[in-house]
């Protein structure tokens, strides 16, 4: 993000680029300046400070946006996303096979530190690609040998990698020497000049990603992502033609029939299920405590033992695993205001831009919404850096679009 920055500031300085103005652009502000000032009335200010720095992220969307306007700069990034949400998915299927990470209490994360993280980036590039194979309009037509080779050199570099943790021989350096070449592999990638990839590889990346997505998601056994991939799923389905919508109930009802223990055992009804009931209760009781700045970002862990009722499994939670209440409960009823204000902008400009322009990209900006807003429902992913980022990046390509149609016809 930092890199981002700095090239972002050099194309306002030679002129390549200019500030943006966009349509969300006052329930981002008001959503920022709510949040600051839930920070400054905070029991501790340091921290919530602390936590309200998330909101640089929003970096993100503006540079996203200017940057995608040209198609084949959007098809870059695009294709680095998932490029990315295959390494990451691919790492997550290889810790659960070969490195004993199939356990409820040990669950695959793959490069990121918890394991909701990965699975909630594993939903997100599930429909990402899915929404290319469905409106990209290209066939799989055959890709170049130096794609190709790429592609498996990455894949092979993974494995190897795998292999080295599977004996624990340096196994955390290996991971860093692994993610600084392929961060430095993207960085070259991206200042080429050269095509990569391809138009074909791009078709491919998202053939390949979309079923290791899958796969990926399924042995998280993490329901909260399974629920959103489905809305995602659903709706992208709907979109290119409802009858497709059979396809989906197909795959769950043949899913449910090999009952495999991955899925069976996250259809019940358990202990992090009661204790999400608990969390929403005390989540209610600290809204109507502090209803206009709420305890302020970063304070729910600190403030919850104050409102748990006796009977919550758990002592502490971190968050309320809910965006609407989390963002009530930490920042007021004002902020949850603006935020509902943001993502019901997010989603109309996403509805309407894949309706008039029919490209791949607004329909995976809404369908991703759609889903986060979905599995936000018994997760705070809002609030998760990662899965943020990613989730600005792809809902930035509906104003790319509109502002790339406007550049045209001027």
């Amino acid at each position: 993000m930092g890199a981002a920055l700095l090239v972002q500031l050099a194309r306002f300085a030679t002129g390549r680029a200019r500030f943006l103005k966009l349509s969300v652009d006052a329930p981002i502000l008001a959503f920022s300046i709510w949040t600051l000032l839930s920070a400054s009335f905070s029991r501790d200010p340091v921290e919530s400070f602390e936590d309200a720095k998330k909101l640089v992220l929003f970096f993100l969307f503006y540079a996203a946006a200017d940057v995608m306007t040209e198609a084949r700069a959007r098809e870059r990034v695009l294709d680095a996303a998932l490029l990315g949400g295959l390494v990451l998915s691919a790492g997550a299927v290889l810790q659960f096979y070969c490195l004993g990470f199939d356990t409820p209490n040990n669950r695959p994360h793959s490069f990121l530190g918890h394991y909701m993280t990965a699975s909630g980036l594993s939903m997100g590039v599930l429909i990402v690609a899915a929404a290319r194979l469905a409106f990209g309009g290209r066939g799989l037509a055959s890709p170049s040998r130096r794609d190709v080779t790429a592609l498996v050199a990455v894949l092979a570099a993974l494995s190897l990698l795998t292999l080295v943790q599977a004996f624990g021989v340096f196994s955390v350096q290996a991971e860093r020497v692994f993610v600084a070449a392929f961060a430095c592999g993207v960085v070259a990638v991206a200042a080429s000049r050269r095509s990569w990839p391809g138009a074909s590889m791009s078709t491919l990346l998202a053939a390949v990603a979309a079923p290791v997505a899958a796969w990926s998601l399924l042995i998280s056994r993490t329901r909260n992502a399974w629920i959103g991939a489905v809305v995602g799923l659903a709706i992208v389905a709907v979109l290119r033609a409802p009858r497709t919508l059979w396809l989906l109930g197909a795959a769950i009802v043949a899913i449910l029939a090999a009952r495999p223990q991955t899925v069976m055992d996250r259809l019940q009804f358990d202990a992090s299920t009661a204790d999400r009931y608990y969390m929403w209760q005390a989540g209610i009781d600290m809204i109507v405590d502090k209803p206009v700045f709420g305890q302020g970002p970063g304070r729910i862990i600190d403030a919850y033992p104050e409102y748990r009722l006796d009977a919550a499994p758990n002592a502490l939670t971190p968050h309320m695993h809910n965006n609407v209440l989390q963002v009530a409960a930490e920042r007021g009823l004002p902020c949850l205001a603006w935020w509902l204000w943001l993502v019901a902008a997010l989603l109309g400009d996403a509805w309407r831009e894949s309706r008039r322009a029919r490209d791949w990209g607004a329909v995976a900006a809404f369908a991703l919404l759609s889903a986060i807003l979905a599995s936000g429902m018994f997760e705070y992913n809002f609030g998760d850096s990662e899965i943020l980022m990613f989730v600005l990046i792809v809902t930035a390509i509906p104003y790319a679009l509109r502002r790339s149609r406007a550049l045209l016809s001027a």
